[in-house]
């Protein structure tokens, strides 16, 4: 399979692409540095240097891809990455194709058919109360792509912690996990398993590491 992998160099990208060749996928990776890519994989993937707002990068990106997969995360100093990088995909993914993407958004954004439980309401409306823009850019970000007529997946993680893969995960499209952490290293894996198949088309999953 062909994957298009936007945030390759990130603490959870970095498991993505790594996943994503284990599986045997060609990938190419849109990244602003190519030094910070693991010297070992440099030779295995294709590297388009640019932005991940960017028409152009992105289009060169996507060319021949069969999905699109974004382990972007959040950004102080760019408070809207996230709304204006889905804007910039829809329109290169519809143009160009693929249909298929898949990305990372938060546990405590809401979407219409969620059973949280109320603790996970209670958190949730704390963590857009207190939050500031990055985190009002998670909701923004869904309702982009929630009319892009793509199929498109946004993932909801809980706490992200660091440490090996267990491969032992929770996930509902609308129930919230009952572990409140996931290993960035089976986020990364979660978000290729996902990639690969139809699961959770025009949802966004919880996901959690099974304690």
């Amino acid at each position: 399979m062909k994957i298009a992998l936007v945030g390759a160099t990130g603490r959870t990208g970095r498991h993505a692409l790594t996943t994503a060749l284990e599986h045997g996928h060609d990938v190419s990776v849109l990244v602003r540095r190519p030094d910070r890519l693991p010297a070992e994989v440099r030779g295995q993937v294709r590297v388009v240097v640019g932005d991940a707002t960017d028409p152009a990068a992105l289009g060169e990106l996507v060319r021949g891809a069969e999905a699109v997969v974004s382990a972007l995360g959040p950004t102080a100093n760019e408070a809207d990455l996230h709304t204006r990088t889905a804007r910039a995909l829809v329109d290169v993914m519809a143009a160009h194709g693929p249909r298929r993407f898949v990305g990372v958004s938060g546990a405590g954004i809401d979407v219409p058919g969620d059973r949280k439980a109320g603790k996970d309401k209670v958190i949730s409306w704390l963590i857009r109360t207190l939050g500031g823009d990055v985190v009002k850019d998670k909701p923004a970000e869904h309702a982009v792509w929630a009319v892009s007529g793509l199929d498109w997946t946004l993932v909801r993680p809980p706490r992200l912690v660091d440490g090996e893969a267990t491969g032992r995960l929770e996930h509902d499209a609308h129930r919230s996990t009952r572990s409140t952490t996931i290993r960035r290293a089976d986020l990364g894996a979660f978000l290729v398993d996902v990639a690969e198949g139809d699961r959770y088309a025009r949802q966004a999953p919880f996901v959690a590491t099974a304690r």
